[in-house]
């Protein structure tokens, strides 16, 4: 209790001395800014985590498989294998190609699949983006397309477009690519490069164009209930297929990214780190300062029978202080910031006229996500550094001769 009270007691009259007030308040504020700048790089980096796992790879495949050269055959009984394995959740049949997209004399090349409306939404989450008629009301000869591949060719739902396909059974390497005249029924409105990528059709659409039998598709997909552990699923699960199959998985399409987001993660974390340590190791140059400054009123204190113990909680809570109350306004000022990061985004590249991130992620606005165990590390680690600033200047305090203080007074 005494301890706390000269604490308090130093800290009020250190105002009076000028380049001391100056030092502590600058370390306050370093504290303050680094722990303000964690919280809110972290809360982007989790809640580009986030987005990656609930928009992008709920669209993207988590497994694929691949026919090389003949198609599979009975998908129906394939697709039973696969969700056979206790770690898919779902299956379905696909046909995957690169076609182009034509209206009124413009082409848009595009990753066309014909998909089965029923089963597709059970692996994939596209559907909650498409404007107009839903996926699993998907007919003959119509199509769905992502939106900029709509405002590159000016086209409207209900417009009817020309696909062209590459005639792949044709014994002419040349051959005219097949036409197919599908009419535009839904939008893809994702944000970011599905949007001007993707184009979805019925599989009987492209088994018709491409003369294969009603069994036969070129790919089968899978949705695993861990999205981290696609790989092995994929492995696992393709060993059961008797076709020839080339096997994929989102980490081979996507794992680059999330690699990315966590290396960002990473070097984040320690360059802000070592802005915490610097602001925090600022604080035993202000108590060095201070105790000089306060030598005087030590040496007093231990003629009146203070002890060691006294002196050097004394001081080592003044350093503590200093941390405690930057990294609590700087907590109270990133969440603060962190939860209205999205919102201020918005409205500052609203403002401008265009945004950064369009067309280059697989969102087109800021994402945050507020992790409250990575606040509490962040003050855990910000209090650690400051009670090892505190020790050196408090142990010196304790070292202060009172005869030779108070003898050159």
């Amino acid at each position: 209790m005494l301890s706390a009270f000269l604490s308090k007691r130093f800290r009020h009259a250190k105002h009076k001395t000028g380049i001391v007030s100056l030092l502590s308040k600058a370390s306050t504020l370093g504290v303050m800014l680094g722990v303000t700048v964690l919280i809110i790089a972290l809360s982007v980096i989790n809640g580009f985590e986030q987005q990656l796992e609930e928009r992008l790879l709920s669209v993207v495949p988590h497994v694929s498989y691949q026919a090389p050269y003949e198609p599979i055959s009975d998908w129906h009984e394939k697709v039973e294998m696969l969700k056979a394995h206790p770690n898919i959740v779902a299956a379905t049949p696909e046909i995957d190609l690169t076609a182009m997209v034509q209206f009124k004399g413009k082409l848009k090349a595009t990753q066309l699949k014909g998909v089965v409306p029923r089963l597709h939404q059970t692996v994939s989450g596209v559907g909650n983006f498409v404007q107009g008629k839903g996926i699993a009301q998907l007919e003959l000869n119509e199509i769905i397309i992502g939106n900029r591949i709509a405002k590159s060719l000016g086209v409207n739902v209900g417009d009817k477009v020309t696909v062209l396909v590459a005639n792949q059974h044709s014994e002419q390497p040349l051959a005219a690519p097949k036409r197919i005249t599908l009419q535009l029924v839904g939008v893809i409105n994702m944000g970011g490069p599905i949007d001007e990528s993707l184009a979805l059709t019925h599989l009987e659409t492209l088994q018709n164009t491409l003369g294969l039998e009603k069994g036969q598709v070129t790919g089968l997909r899978a949705k695993v209930d861990n999205v981290f552990n696609a790989h092995d699923v994929a492995m696992n699960a393709g060993q059961t297929l008797p076709d020839l199959v080339y096997v994929s998985s989102w980490f081979r399409t996507q794992g680059s990214l999330y690699q990315d987001i966590q290396m960002v993660r990473t070097i984040v974390f320690l360059v802000v780190f070592l802005i915490i340590a610097v602001a925090s190791f600022n604080i035993v140059s202000s108590m060095v300062m201070e105790v000089k400054d306060k030598q005087a009123d030590i040496a007093i204190l231990k003629t009146m029978g203070a002890k060691d113990s006294t002196i050097f909680a004394t001081f080592a809570l003044q350093g503590i202080t200093y941390a405690v109350i930057g990294a609590f306004i700087g907590t109270v000022v990133g969440v603060l910031l962190a939860i209205n990061l999205p919102n201020l985004f918005n409205a500052v590249f609203a403002e401008a006229g265009s945004n950064p991130l369009a067309g280059v992620y697989f969102v087109e606005f800021l994402p945050s996500k507020l992790i409250w165990s990575d606040i509490f590390i962040t003050l855990a680690v910000t209090l650690l550094l400051a009670v090892s600033a505190s020790v050196y200047p408090a142990w010196q305090a304790t070292k202060t001769e009172p005869a030779q203080v108070l003898g050159n007074t």
